[in-house]
């Protein structure tokens, strides 16, 4: 037997195949989750109270669904850029870029630089400067962030909470 997707489920997965506007993203999230529970609720005939009691439920769980998917889209991106900035010395540049497999977000591009060493040995760190790429041509836009890495194991994790806040809102 083939199962079919609901209208409001089909369109929900439509949006993470496109990466656009983040306020738009998040919104229709919200407002089909909550449609979802309050057809759901109202399917099997629950009254008025429980119907928006479930619609509410149902709207934070895809809320909570999308941040986590954008938790894990900042991750990559951090992940991508201390990859690239830790086996550079001092005054060394590289490129890194993501390339999103859920598109939740767009692809980004940029430079890092490590501009000094904070610590060697067991506490292997690095203070770094990168920059993120949006746009093309007439239409880019470049920004610069400060940021730490150390290195983790064989490789290079973010050891910085900024510039979480400005750079990836409350998301980090």
């Amino acid at each position: 037997m083939r199962r079919s997707i609901s209208p409001p489920l089909a369109a929900l997965l439509a949006l993470f195949l496109l990466p656009g506007c983040q306020a738009v993203l998040t919104e229709t999230t919200s407002a089909l989750a909550g449609i979802t529970g309050a057809s759901v609720a109202s399917g099997i005939g629950a009254d008025p109270a429980v119907t928006t009691g479930i619609g509410l439920g149902v709207q934070a769980l895809g809320r909570a669904g999308l941040q986590y998917a954008q938790r894990k889209t900042h991750g990559a991106a951090q992940d991508r850029i201390a990859a690239a900035a830790g086996p550079l010395p001092v005054g060394g540049t590289a490129a890194w870029k993501t390339n999103h497999t859920i598109p939740v977000e767009p692809n980004e591009r940029g430079q890092v630089a490590v501009s000094r060493v904070i610590s060697t040995g067991e506490l292997d760190c690095k203070e770094i400067v990168f920059s993120v790429e949006e746009g093309e041509d007439a239409k880019a836009t470049r920004a610069f962030y400060l940021a730490a890495v150390c290195r983790d194991g064989k490789g290079w994790k973010w050891a910085s909470a900024e510039p979480a806040t400005e750079r990836w809102g409350s998301l980090q």
